[in-house]
């Protein structure tokens, strides 16, 4: 009875509950390090500012109080994605293995990490091999020593605290450096990674080999199971479900609208517009919308638990906006389409053109599948947007901030305050996202 009594004691809703509060803390302390480690030019003030408006992000702040995977999950991919970036191979797929066994989706994930992996790697023996060979000629010995420590790694090109002076040289190097190779024709840097991947295969190989060890493990799981799913799987069957990505366009582009949605972005996407070939560019234009509104009119999906759960958000939004007249699903198309071409002019600023496909493979792969509309699906690749969107402004952060703090307000209000009943049920029923 004593067993008994303290197992239940250790698994009471309270506790199970706090477990997430403490997972929420380490995911903050992850995201001020990937921060601090991608961008090792801003202060400490500017990377606290962006991990405290990130810790309020709704989806994630409302399932930190919850006994949901959620947080446990996002905490174990950007463990492994940190890992990644300190190129500690070997344990980000030990901890890419747990996110894994946490949430099944997040095997992509694992393969993004190790895509990205991959990449920061060759780009990194691309620019040795660079600056190796622009610095004998020109360079003396003291520069070059100091040059050698400004690009040790792919990503993180200068250290934090080292004066304004040697920052400022770090910069230089970089811009120098990641110039050398051209990636402004797409088909010439897939060309060029695909070269490298097979010159370095062997090498590849014998440094990313833990992951490969994680996706067989996964593949003999699915294999064996004969689904993805552990729980009830006729619930979650895997759909085509290709409207998913056009909501996700917008939910993300929402939730940072301070820099999607202004007139400056608007104006800077219609200058890029005009600049390309104008024939072109309104082909492509065409094309990209003709295929949103072949997605949500033949791929959009009503999941039985969306139509007939009147707790969660997404139930109302469904029945309130998506189906208020048979037009308004078209009509939101061109915000889809508008949401992406931001999404990737953003990304574009600061990342590869490769890095930005397979983000978008990668948030493609997870959500697709996914026949329920479910926001809680969308934080993962929304964390991986926002960490990789060089959003150097602290107004637009700090705007972002107060939404999130607004839309948490009235969550939290209406799930404590504004409780309700099934008929055909008892108990107490909560408004969740």
């Amino acid at each position: 009875m004593k067993i008994g009594a303290s197992f239940s004691d250790a698994c009471s809703s309270s506790l199970l509950r706090s477990s997430n509060g403490v997972l929420a803390v380490f995911c903050s302390i992850l995201v001020y390090n990937i921060l601090t480690h991608l961008r090792p030019s801003l202060s400490d003030r500017k990377v606290t500012l962006r991990t405290v408006v990130l810790a309020l992000y709704p989806l994630h702040w409302f399932f930190s109080f919850l006994y949901y995977t959620d947080v446990a999950s996002l905490t174990a991919v950007l463990a492994s994605y940190f890992m990644s970036l300190k190129k500690n191979y070997f344990l980000s797929s030990l901890v890419g293995a747990l996110a894994v066994l946490i949430r099944q989706t997040n095997i992509i994930w694992v393969l993004f990490i190790s895509c990205t992996g991959v990449l920061d790697y060759i780009l990194t023996q691309q620019k040795d091999s660079a600056v190796l060979a622009e610095s004998r000629p020109s360079q003396g010995k003291d520069a070059f020593s100091v040059w050698n420590q400004g690009v040790g790694t792919g990503s993180n090109l200068r250290k934090r605290r080292i004066g304004n002076q040697a920052a400022t040289f770090n910069s230089s190097v970089h811009q120098t450096v990641a110039s050398t190779k051209p990636s402004s024709d797409f088909s010439h840097e897939v060309r060029e990674i695909i070269s490298r991947l097979w010159q370095l295969k062997l090498e590849l190989f014998a440094t990313f080999w833990p992951y490969f060890i994680v996706m067989v493990a996964f593949i003999t799981f699915v294999c064996w199971n004969g689904s993805i799913v552990l729980g009830a799987k006729e619930a979650h069957t895997v759909s085509p479900h290709f409207a998913q990505l056009m909501y996700f366009s917008l939910v993300s582009a929402l939730f940072i609208t301070p820099v999607h949605f202004t007139i400056r972005q608007a104006a800077v996407l219609a200058q890029s517009f005009w600049k390309k070939n104008k024939l072109v560019s309104f082909f492509q234009l065409c094309t990209v919308l003709i295929v949103g509104f072949f997605s949500v009119h033949f791929f959009s999906i009503a999941h039985p638990y969306l139509v007939a759960d009147n707790r969660h958000y997404p139930f109302y939004l469904w029945r309130k906006v998506i189906k208020f007249h048979w037009t308004m699903k078209y009509l939101l198309v061109p915000l889809y389409v508008y949401s992406w071409i931001s999404i990737f002019n953003i990304l574009a600023k600061s990342q590869r053109k490769t890095w930005v496909l397979v983000y978008f493979l990668a948030t493609a792969a997870t959500l697709i599948p996914a026949p329920l509309i479910e926001f809680r699906y969308y934080t993962i690749p929304f964390f991986f947007l926002i960490l990789h969107s060089h959003v150097d402004d602290d107004r637009s952060w700090l705007l972002m901030g107060v939404l999130y703090f607004a839309i948490n307000f009235f969550t939290m209000y209406m799930f404590l305050f504004r409780p309700f009943s099934w008929v055909h049920e008892g108990g107490v029923q909560r408004f969740i996202w």
